[in-house]
């Protein structure tokens, strides 16, 4: 029941509530057989004098018009009672709720890359909605139905016990036959619930896929493979779905036929009872008025046990994502940066990189000093990418050392870190947001003439061509516009935070050579220092770079700037030939 343990450790600040909210469900069981016993005294004390004699009294009068009176004050009160305690499940579900999505909406904005790389989108989306909602469900309905049941049951049988405890017994005998049949159900449905749960992640992230990469699809015209895939994934989720709906079927009529039989053994053993004089009228009345109050908590506990399978499977989900903690996270005795800023040297020692236990970057040496432009160039999959993710600490090496300023990454508060860096990936996401939105990013507060003064650095001069200009709002990850205009918004971006540190990725393989050289004399011409790491496979890129690293299956091959590199054999001159035309025999 660490489920359960969980949701009341979360309900901080509103446990009181909750706790009232229980004793509230505990006492409205208890009352719940007081409209059976004033119905059972009329019955006693005023209907039945009345039938022997056959004489109205003014007392039996009185005493019918005071027993009404209190059976409606205190059907009155059960009813207002009752909607205090819903109002104050609800409101306490909704708080703890509103305080998981927070929370774990916070949590995941400091996982690691390798965290989204090991969960699929649609999955976490669905703990963050579906599985969420179970919680909720639970909290508020399930729990309290299940106490209610708990107490409306115990409260009847001791009631049944105190008047005749043969007839009570002869009531209860059947019980312990329904409490091992829902034993039995919740020990075969627990896995199939859990498959649902799974199979519904699987939908959601199939339809998460499928719409996010919709432009794909209809290029190579796969609508009809798509839909058959949803199809699949459909099917599933609803076959998984009928599995557990019929396997409680398979229980439902025995739970149902079992409750149901209550209501023949009043019939049959009370009419005995009274036929002999055992018990009176009004106690036959009570004995029959009560029976629901036995048979509705056993026609529940099924369905309250399929809700609580239901809510255990969703719950382990949402807990999980909970507790997920990051290996990337900010020491408590962080280095404090001077002004908030770093000055932007970069050494790399000995330092190595394991994914998935494949090494992608093997004891690299490399010192870039402040103000430096550095490329980097490589063939796919030589580690590129893998390197300068290390220096914002988007992952951390294996072995040796990444440093700023003389001082390892890790000793920096992560936040102040990243901040005074600025990046530009080669894979390019933009908000639904303005062009205005999407360059600030960084810095809500700068100004527009600040977001068109770094735009122009971009060269984002087609923004002023847009419906709206800068305030154009852009589709989700930037619907309508060409490569070229994303990665160029991207680059203002990480522009507009001044970094002294610029990490460009592949940033202008889209854009025309024309725009490339504009962009890279804004580069060279920056109004506040900054250490420039590029990645590119453009020699026209690289060229204009104080120094070129080659990159080959993890491992530095080469270093030296355009002319060395292109004075001797190796990766860098095949490129150049290439890219220019020419036979190798040509250089030099």
């Amino acid at each position: 029941m660490f489920q359960v343990k969980w949701i009341w450790k979360n309900l901080e600040g509103c446990r009181k509530r909750y706790v009232f909210g229980l004793f509230s469900t505990i006492l409205l069981a208890i009352l719940s057989l007081g409209n059976s016993l004033i119905i059972s005294n009329i019955m006693d004390t005023v209907f039945n004098p009345i039938q022997e004699s056959g004489i109205v009294t003014e007392e039996a009068r009185s005493r019918l018009i005071m027993l009404v009176s209190i059976l409606i004050g205190f059907t009155f009160f059960r009813t207002s009672f009752q909607y205090l305690s819903t109002i104050t499940y609800e409101a306490c579900s909704q708080k703890l709720v509103y305080k998981l999505r927070r929370d774990i909406y916070a949590n995941m904005q400091a996982q690691d890359s390798l965290f989204y790389s090991r969960n699929r989108i649609g999955d976490l989306m669905t703990r963050l909605t579906g599985d969420m909602d179970m919680v909720r469900h639970a909290t508020a309905w399930v729990l309290p139905q299940m106490l209610d049941c708990v107490f409306m049951f115990t409260a009847a049988s001791v009631c049944f016990l105190v008047i005749n405890w043969q007839f009570a017994l002869s009531l209860l005998v059947i019980t312990p036959i329904i409490f091992l049949l829902t034993k039995s159900f919740a020990k075969t449905a627990h896995p199939l619930f859990i498959q649902i749960r799974e199979r519904l992640s699987e939908l959601n992230t199939n339809a998460q896929e499928n719409i996010a990469g919709n432009r794909v699809v209809k290029a190579f015209a796969r609508e009809e493979y798509e839909e058959k895939q949803f199809d699949e994934k459909n099917k599933s989720y609803h076959d998984a779905n009928i599995k557990a709906n019929m396997k409680w079927m398979q229980f439902s009529p025995y739970i149902e036929g079992f409750s149901q039989s209550l209501s023949v053994a009043v019939l049959l053993v009370g009419g005995l009872f009274l036929i002999q004089g055992r018990i009176t009228i009004g106690q036959f009345t009570l004995f029959n008025g009560l029976s629901w109050t036995l048979s509705n908590p056993m026609r529940m506990i099924g369905m309250l046990i399929n809700d609580m399978q239901r809510f255990f499977a969703s719950a382990n989900k949402v807990i999980e994502l909970f507790y997920a903690r990051s290996t990337i996270v900010s020491r408590e005795d962080a280095l404090k940066l001077e002004d908030g800023k770093i000055k932007g040297d970069i050494e790399f020692r000995g330092a190595s990189l394991k994914i998935d236990k494949k090494e992608v970057l093997k004891d690299i040496n490399l010192k870039i000093n402040k103000g430096e432009t550095v490329a980097i160039m490589g063939p796919t999959g030589s580690g590129k990418t893998s390197l300068v993710n290390l220096i914002p600490r988007m992952m951390d090496v294996g072995k040796g050392k990444v440093l700023i300023d003389g001082e390892s990454v890790s000793l920096y508060n992560l936040k102040e870190l990243r901040s005074c860096i600025g990046i530009a990936t080669q894979d390019v996401f933009l908000f639904s947001d303005t062009v205005d939105g999407n360059i600030a990013y960084g810095d809500s507060k700068l100004p527009e003439e600040k977001v068109k003064e770094f735009a122009k650095m971009a060269a984002v001069d087609f923004a002023e061509k847009l419906s709206d200009g800068f305030d154009t709002l852009i589709g989700e990850r930037g619907t309508g516009l060409s490569g070229g205009q994303k990665q160029r918004i991207a680059l203002a971006r990480a522009l507009a935070v001044r970094p002294s540190i610029l990490i460009l990725d592949d940033t202008t393989s889209a854009v025309d050579m024309e725009t490339e050289k504009y962009i890279q004399n804004q580069l060279d011409s920056l109004d506040f220092e900054c250490t420039k790491v590029i990645v590119a496979q453009r020699i026209s890129t690289t060229k204009r770079a104080d120094r070129i690293v080659i990159l080959n299956e993890g491992e530095i091959v080469d270093i030296g700037t355009h002319e060395e590199l292109i004075a001797r054999p190796g990766y860098y001159r095949e490129v150049y030939c290439l890219q220019n035309g020419i036979q190798e025999e040509q250089v030099g």
